[in-house]
């Protein structure tokens, strides 16, 4: 690719929205809308804590993870059928068709579901027939990344596997998610190791809120393919360092991070620092029902907040396409693709 032109101020955003990219960190239950949640909810005749879907989204005050994660379970508790985890799945692909995301690796916590008595079943065939739908109608390829649930024990981690085995050619990978602080990495590391002998995919949570530490034990003790998050990484020279040799994507979500008091604001934010360090770094939305954006929200609030230019846009959509977990031609294909659109547009 010849180096990208310089593209006005006035122009960058639309080039950020019209780009072809990836989304490689996305919790599909995080994409639940309030209207989708109460809509699920009178389907279901599930009762809400809260009295109408204004009172629900100004609930989204959350100062750390934890604060997140109690009301995105409450979210949750209205997913009970197939129907329903397909309904959520191709509200977030027609939200991610619009943004031009092409590819999209999907997180799903089927503990939160399985824990009320849906079926690990009901959970994969839902979200994958989704995948199939938004393939087929949208444009937009998909795969699925079964996340263990960090703040349970790994014995209910291996019995999550157990459930999920009859359904493996329906998922891509393994990953591991909520609560950081106090569950380090290496509390997983028998399963994933067991993940690894079946031919998973791996990645994992580590260096949103906790230390560097913990994206070393993901790569050294769990053995990942990509961290999710991963900024705090840049509190490590040494771990900066290796990141950048082995080429160790990081998938990292800006306003997610704003939104849990990560950084005091995006222009505080790291990711021209893991990018100028030679990082594999890739934008995301992470929870964007409950974070204030999708991921061209993401692209554009965080470019107008540190001044990233076009050279930073691309590098961090091929970087996307990458570090996804599609097949050499696809990936060929998509960058082609992205290359054709950067010439066409500057």
């Amino acid at each position: 690719m010849k180096l990208v032109k310089p593209v006005a101020a006035d122009r960058l955003s639309a080039l950020l929205r019209q780009m072809p990219k990836a989304e490689l960190h996305i919790h599909i239950e995080g994409s639940l809308e309030p209207e989708l949640i109460f809509a699920l909810a009178k389907r279901n005749a599930v009762q809400l804590p809260y009295a109408s879907v204004d009172a629900l989204r100004s609930a989204y005050a959350f100062t750390n993870l934890q604060s997140f994660l109690d009301i995105y379970y409450a979210g949750a508790s209205v997913l009970i059928t197939e129907q329903d985890f397909y309904d959520m799945a191709m509200a977030y692909f027609a939200r991610a068709a619009e943004d031009n995301v092409i590819h999209a690796e999907l997180f799903f916590d089927p503990q939160t579901h399985t824990a009320r008595g849906v079926s690990m079943e009901t959970v994969i065939n839902g979200l994958h027939r989704a995948c199939v739908d938004a393939q087929a109608e949208l444009g937009v390829s998909a795969s699925l990344i079964l996340c263990f649930l960090r703040h349970l024990s790994e014995e209910e981690a291996f019995e999550t596997l157990e459930q999920a085995l009859p359904y493996r050619d329906k998922l891509i990978g393994i990953g591991l998610d909520s609560g950081e602080v106090g569950n380090p990495p290496e509390k997983f590391a028998r399963v994933f190791a067991r993940c690894r002998e079946l031919g998973f995919h791996l990645v994992a949570h580590a260096g949103e809120e906790g230390p560097p530490a913990y994206v070393w034990t993901a790569l050294d003790v769990l053995k990942v393919e990509r961290i999710d998050h991963g900024v705090q990484s840049s509190k490590d020279a040494l771990l900066m360092q290796r990141l950048a040799k082995d080429r160790i994507a990081l998938t990292v979500c800006p306003l997610s991070n704003l939104k849990l008091c990560v950084f005091p604001d995006l222009a505080s934010h790291n990711l021209r620092q893991l990018l100028e360090a030679g990082l594999a770094a890739t934008v995301n939305s992470d929870d964007p029902a409950y974070f204030g954006g999708y991921l061209n929200e993401n692209f554009t609030q965080t470019f107008a907040a540190t001044q990233l230019n076009a050279g930073h846009a691309y590098t961090l959509a091929r970087n996307s396409f990458e570090a996804s977990f599609i097949g050499a031609s696809a990936k060929k294909r998509h960058i082609d693709r992205l290359n054709a659109y950067f010439e066409n547009f500057c």
